[in-house]
């Protein structure tokens, strides 16, 4: 490609805040969620889904603040490696950013793979009658949505956040609909409205907090919108509300309709096995509740919203090894936006091409095994459950970030000491439960590849290259102190600056 073609300059501020939400949330996908999440629970806490999801909405709405109080003064495209880099300092941010690049790369993965799974669950449904469904093997679907999401790379991403602001529009409002009908009708005629899916009636505190992450899970994204905190217009002010705005739609809706999918499926055995082996929840109760039409909707909306996913968490990735290696660490070649798209497209190509070379890998070899009995969701759970390790780990830095940019006396004089006390303890209480989760989750590993562990594989090797590779941190010091517009701060905080002064 020219160098015409080609630029190295930051991209233009010009997204108004409705294009920073819908990004936050297409990268959450709450069609996709709630379509596909449920089934990986079921083994670990049973009936109790809608408690791990009220645990986890109060996890995440800790962390939500840490990042709320962080944008409000610091936007960069690389996220959490600006938020904690430009206050703890380089070796810090790298491990933050290189946490959040295996999250977004993870996700990108799964949905990739969970868009295979849900054309198949369309293809099911046409077919409701046959008992030997036509179905497309998935590497096929996921070779053919990669193509296309090569194309879409780097593209404007207001011309995205518009298409999948309708897709994701479309998927609530079904689902709003499917939630009522249910209710309206009582659940399963089986088990009825069973209000013991909140307590701890047949689980343990361990296999609650085991399902957190995947809880969790269905949350990751909402604070992609602080990718875009150089492309924002008025970013101090629309990004923190974007992620706000995320959290309160996602909250809500998430725990609503995870309740009434539970009842709707049954609490039983029967029940929750149908709900378990589901290629698709809300497509196979919108079929029991109201009917086929009904059903191939919500279906092909998930379709959309999987492949959505997809798009939208590619582009984060992207633009985080964009912010990478524009500040030192990876290949100039990638340090570059399109001149017509003004996106990090070949970043964003490299985070596709990785997806889909990992899919036909897991689709050749037949690994991993979830015990859901569909390999495609099986793969998706895999990357999405290390994504979101990675993520927490990346969340648990940001809140420690923001622990330290309220608490620290060198702020007082730029930003006053106003909120103090809640800026301090909110961001603790989140760091605590994120450490608490993650413990649960690592503690009864069972073999070396446990999804979980592969998360902190890769967090460890960041931790590493922050640690061994001065030079780098050096490097990201200096950009990040320059691109944050801080320099009398980045210099007290940047400890290589410290100690050559």
């Amino acid at each position: 490609m020219s160098s015409t073609q080609m630029q190295t300059k930051k991209p233009r501020r010009k997204l108004p805040l409705w294009a920073a939400l819908a990004l936050s949330l297409a990268t959450v996908g709450p069609t996709l969620a709630m379509a596909g999440n449920g089934q990986g629970l079921i083994g670990i806490v049973g009936k109790s889904i809608p408690l791990v999801f009220l645990i986890g909405l109060i996890g995440v709405s800790l962390v939500g603040y840490g990042f709320v109080r962080l944008t409000r003064h610091l936007n960069h495209a690389g996220s959490a490696y600006a938020l904690v880099g430009g206050t703890i300092g380089p070796r810090a941010g790298f491990f933050s950013g290189f946490a959040m690049l295996g999250a977004y790369t993870g996700f990108s993965i799964g949905t990739l793979a969970l868009t295979g799974a849900f054309v198949n669950a369309f293809l099911a449904q046409l077919q409701s009658g046959s008992a030997d469904p036509f179905q497309i093997p998935w590497p096929i679907t996921i070779t053919v949505g990669a193509a296309v999401s090569f194309l879409l790379a780097g593209r404007e991403v207001s011309l995205i956040a518009k298409i999948l602001l309708v897709i994701e529009g479309v998927g609530i409002i079904a689902m709003v609909i499917l939630v009522c009908v249910i209710f309206a009708k009582g659940g399963a005629p089986a088990t009825g409205v069973d209000m013991s899916v909140f307590s701890f009636e047949d689980v343990n505190v361990t296999q609650v907090m085991s399902g957190v992450v995947a809880a969790f899970l269905s949350w990751a994204g909402f604070e992609a919108c602080a990718s875009l905190g150089e492309e924002t217009d008025n970013p101090k002010r629309n990004v923190p509300r974007a992620l706000g705005g995320t959290l309160v739609l996602t909250g809500v809706l998430f725990i609503v309709v995870m309740f009434a999918q539970t009842i709707g499926f049954g609490t039983d055995p029967a029940g929750l096995a149908r709900m378990q082996t589901s290629g698709n929840t809300l497509g196979d109760l919108g079929h029991d509740y109201i009917g086929t039409g009904f059903s191939l909707i919500v279906i092909f909306t998930a379709v959309c919203a999987a492949f959505g996913c997809h798009v939208a968490t590619a582009a984060t990735a992207g633009r985080m090894i964009y912010a990478f290696a524009r500040d030192g660490f990876g290949p100039s070649a990638l340090a570059v936006l399109h001149a017509r798209t003004n996106g990090p497209r070949r970043a964003t190509m490299l985070v596709v091409a990785l997806a889909l070379v990992a899919g036909l890998a897991c689709a050749w070899t037949g690994w991993p095994v979830m015990g859901t009995n569909n390999p495609a969701i099986d793969t998706y759970f895999l990357f999405a459950v290390a994504g979101a390790v990675c993520l927490m780990v990346a969340y648990f830095m940001v809140e420690i970030a923001a622990m330290w940019f309220t608490g620290h006396r060198k702020f007082d004089a730029v930003h006053g000491g106003h909120g103090r006390f809640l800026g301090v303890a909110l961001p603790a209480l989140g760091a605590l439960f994120i450490a608490v989760v993650l413990w649960f989750n690592v503690k009864d590993a069972g073999t070396p590849v446990d999804a979980p562990l592969l998360g902190l594989y890769w967090c460890v090797l960041g931790l590493v290259l922050a640690v061994a590779a001065s030079r780098i941190a050096a490097k990201v010091g200096a950009a990040l102190t320059t691109e944050l517009d801080l320099p009398v701060l980045g210099k007290k905080l940047d400890p290589l600056a410290e100690a050559r002064s």
